[in-house]
């Protein structure tokens, strides 16, 4: 019995040193000191021993498993000091290492500037009106002095969904919608998406416009132009200037095209303004009396003037962006410089 229990505990040893982990360890233990195990496997043949021999052969198998359990209690104790090592080591900062920089999120070049207009529009005491995307043929085109023979028609690709309903080419429609719903005094800009079958590096299907409306008693052009020289102070600097020139849009008459003085080289001229000092940045007019009578304006009492800003065309400017498809394809190389 000696011997055997001496088998034991040398091969109880051996497993215990061959142990490379606290979970091998446990396993080892069980099946020696387990319900199964070796050891109590011995225990439980005792009843065959001598009575006389039973106290000495007890004395061994505690002293068997004590040491047992006082190797596996040290080797536990490597096992868990080295565990507790290769966490620390996984764990460990390098605290004079640059620290990670966090990046701020910032609003997208469109909705920063539309934000911008809209301030500076509502200092004036513009009121915001927001407008449907998909309109009627009427809204869109025949309030606004564009019946279907028109050639103002040609002059815009529209996404039809019906022969009624369309996806609009322009904010402008809003002002028809206000018009009708509310008697002058109106002071009101449209910010919203419109669509127009278009594409290049200047154009895009779907863009941001801004439509603005003032209609009161003897409002003209120069009401307009002072409006204008505000507005381009604000949002390209103090020094910038404004001109108007002669154009043709069926909703307003007189209708103008508005350049703004370039910002950048001060009207001297340079690639951004292409040597001419001067860059177009939208379209406007006194409205035109056929589309005031149309909403139940009286004419000989009122007057109003109108414009259109695309925010698309304004960010570019601003930012100097050169193709309006990187405002759309959210690069954050290009995002990352804009965030005013």
């Amino acid at each position: 019995m000696k011997e055997k229990l001496q088998k034991i505990r040398e091969n109880a040893i051996a497993e215990i040193e061959k142990s490379d982990g606290l979970e091998r360890l446990n396993e080892v233990r069980m099946a020696i000191l387990g319900k199964k195990g070796e050891l109590t496997a011995v225990l439980k043949g005792m009843k065959e021993v001598a009575p006389e021999d039973r106290p000495k052969v007890g004395q061994w198998v505690n002293e068997t498993r004590e040491a047992i359990e006082s190797i596996l209690e040290e080797k536990k104790k490597k096992l868990e000091a080295e565990a507790l090592r290769l966490r620390y080591e996984s764990e460990k900062i390098d605290v004079t290492m640059p620290a990670e920089k966090n990046k701020h999120g910032n609003l997208h070049p469109i909705t920063q500037v539309r934000n911008q207009l809209i301030d500076i529009f509502g200092s004036m005491g513009f009121e915001v009106y927001e407008g449907t995307e998909i309109e009627t043929d009427h809204y869109n085109f025949t309030a606004l002095n564009t019946p279907q023979d028109h050639p103002a028609r040609d002059m815009q690709d529209t996404f039809y969904l019906s022969p009624e309903f369309l996806l609009r080419t322009q904010t402008s429609a809003g002002q028809i919608h206000v018009m009708e719903a509310k008697k002058p005094p109106i002071k009101i800009i449209s910010p919203g998406k419109v669509f127009r079958s278009d594409d290049d590096a200047t154009h895009s299907p779907m863009f941001t416009q801004m439509e603005g409306l003032v209609v009161d008693k003897g409002i003209t052009l120069c009401d307009l132009k002072g409006m204008l020289d505000e507005f381009v102070k604000k949002i390209f600097g103090k020094e910038t200037t404004t001109r108007l020139r002669p154009s043709y849009f069926p909703f307003t008459e007189p209708s103008v095209e508005v350049d703004v003085s370039c910002f950048q080289c001060g009207g001297k001229g340079c690639k951004l303004c292409k040597g001419t000092g001067w860059i177009e940045v939208l379209g406007a007019g006194v409205v035109n009396n056929k589309v005031l009578e149309g909403c139940n304006i009286d004419t000989e009492e009122y007057s109003g003037f109108a414009f259109g800003i695309g925010i698309e065309r304004i960010a570019m400017l601003k930012y100097g962006i050169n193709n309006i498809k990187l405002l759309f394809e959210s690069d954050l190389r290009v995002l990352d410089q804009i965030d005013d």
